[in-house]
């Protein structure tokens, strides 16, 4: 009887005429469980699909207890952004779709996602354990486009478990979710290595579970080190954070000047009978930076809409914007001039076939997508900001092409091209190794002491609050803690 579960050999593959992965070699036994680790853009994913059969490679990939053809079937990867198609079969979504009730409508609900599954397919928990066991019981009549980012990740990995698999991998599962959430993952993964669960876990070093046995370190599509768990101290994060690096010339848009950029006076949402937020009363003044905190589903996308003109919701509240009530006549342009945004849920539904530029571009407009003639003083800009964050060598790639981490730098700088006095950053390392992290971290802090510009920013991670951060707002069930 063979004493391996999957064997790789010699395995090279080219994306669009580049290598991206280099004769990679490791072979995982029975009952491993291993994690895999590396910097944004060094292969992981590709590494993962490449399993799942998606991509040509060249090289060996073997298993002993089938044909290679019908492993690859029951390959399970579970993305770092789950992507679904609406009542239509279409999956044309754009990003305020999900505060508005009757389009949202035109999405499944959870019940009907998870309809799918056979109850006995895993062979280790029943749908309604699971439901249970990760909280989106309440969850089962809402449209998929309503829930959150972490919401969503703990729907994905439901199905995952509920899936026919033999190799089940996870590409940043732990993204998204709060530290309840994360803890709770944890325990679960640990649970199914002990039931023989055969498991590939593409994560961070601040999040490795105690189950896993193995590591493997990759860097610029080849493997650094394999071994085991217990044989691996870590690495500490280096530093990119480019302290004397010059910023990018500013947009002169004319802002007049304001006390407040955000004032909420006893702000509720509803949603049928679902209250999402109540009884909201915050300021935010000129040139203070705020970390906004709570669990998965507890209000903060919702109450980050009605700031970036998202949610039709805001004219039926006492709303100010840079001293301005919203409904007084001001265009949605006035307002997003003056904001730059970013989140995991305006990345899902971005123009994936937009290039890194013409997505850094489109931030001058606040558009999902370039869709006006630039200037050559704005083309100069663009480029400027490339150098700056040192994307270059992407500009021309399409935005779904490029590696999460890759992808993450381009939305940050679509968010800060046209130098607005408000950044609304939510989750903006989410797919970054930690060395980005550190620099992302630095480049906010000096954004805001330059610009004396004003930040909102969203994290489950309490060490990637920028050191700028001096306020603090949680949410817990839509109201304020």
């Amino acid at each position: 009887m063979a004493d391996y579960f999957l064997s790789v050999e010699n395995l090279s593959v080219r994306l669009s005429g580049s290598p991206v992965l280099e004769d990679i070699r490791f072979v995982i036994r029975p009952k491993e469980q291993w994690a895999i680790l590396g910097p944004s853009g060094c292969g992981k994913t590709v590494l993962a699909h490449t399993l799942a059969g998606r991509h040509f490679y060249e090289g060996r990939i073997s298993v002993p207890f089938n044909d290679l053809e019908s492993f690859q079937k029951k390959v399970f990867v579970v993305e770092q952004q789950h992507r679904f198609k609406d009542l239509r079969n279409q999956s044309d979504f754009y990003y305020q779709q999900r505060y508005n009730s009757f389009d949202a409508s035109g999405t499944i609900t959870v019940a009907e996602d998870l309809a799918y599954y056979s109850e006995s397919a895993a062979g280790i928990f029943h749908p309604d354990h699971l439901i249970d066991l990760f909280q989106i019981r309440h969850l089962l009549t809402e449209p998929l486009i309503q829930l959150s980012n972490g919401e969503n990740k703990r729907l994905q990995i439901v199905k995952a478990l509920l899936a026919d698999h033999d190799l089940l991998i996870l590409d940043q599962p732990f993204t998204g979710l709060d530290t309840g959430g994360r803890k709770q993952l944890s325990e679960i993964l640990d649970y199914l290595s002990v039931q023989g669960e055969q498991m590939i876990l593409i994560t961070s070093a601040r999040n490795i579970p105690s189950g896993i046995t193995h590591l493997m370190i990759m860097q610029e599509g080849r493997i650094l080190h394999t071994g085991t768990a217990t044989e691996w101290a870590g690495t500490g994060a280096g530093s990119l954070k480019d302290p004397d690096k010059k910023f990018p010339s500013a947009i002169t848009f004319f802002h007049p000047g304001f006390e407040y950029a955000v004032r909420m006076i006893d702000v509720s949402i509803r949603y049928e009978e679902k209250s999402v937020l109540r009884g909201i009363h915050w300021e935010v003044k000129k040139g203070s930076c705020w970390s906004l905190s709570g669990p998965n589903g507890a209000g903060k996308s919702t109450l980050l809409s009605l700031i970036t003109g998202d949610n039709p919701q805001a004219y039926a509240n006492e709303i100010y914007l840079f001293d301005r009530r919203r409904g007084t006549g001001e265009s949605i342009w006035e307002i997003k001039q003056k904001t730059g945004f970013l989140s995991p849920e305006l990345h899902l539904y971005f123009d994936q076939a937009a290039t890194a530029y013409e997505t850094l571009a489109s931030g001058i407009w606040d558009t999902i997508g370039l869709f006006r003639q630039l200037s050559d003083r704005q083309h100069e800009l663009v480029r400027e900001w490339l150098h700056f964050l040192e994307l270059v060598p992407w500009q021309n790639r399409r935005l779904g092409s490029l590696p999460a981490g890759v992808q993450r730098m381009v939305l940050l700088g679509r968010a800060m091209i046209k130098t607005p006095p408000l950044l609304v950053l939510d989750e903006p390392c989410q797919g970054l190794d930690q060395e980005h992290i550190e620099r992302v971290k630095n480049l906010i802090s000096r954004y805001c002491k330059h610009y004396l510009g004003t930040l909102i920013y969203v994290s489950h991670y309490s060490e990637e609050l920028p050191d700028c951060v001096q306020y603090f707002l949680r949410l817990e069930q839509g109201v304020i803690v």
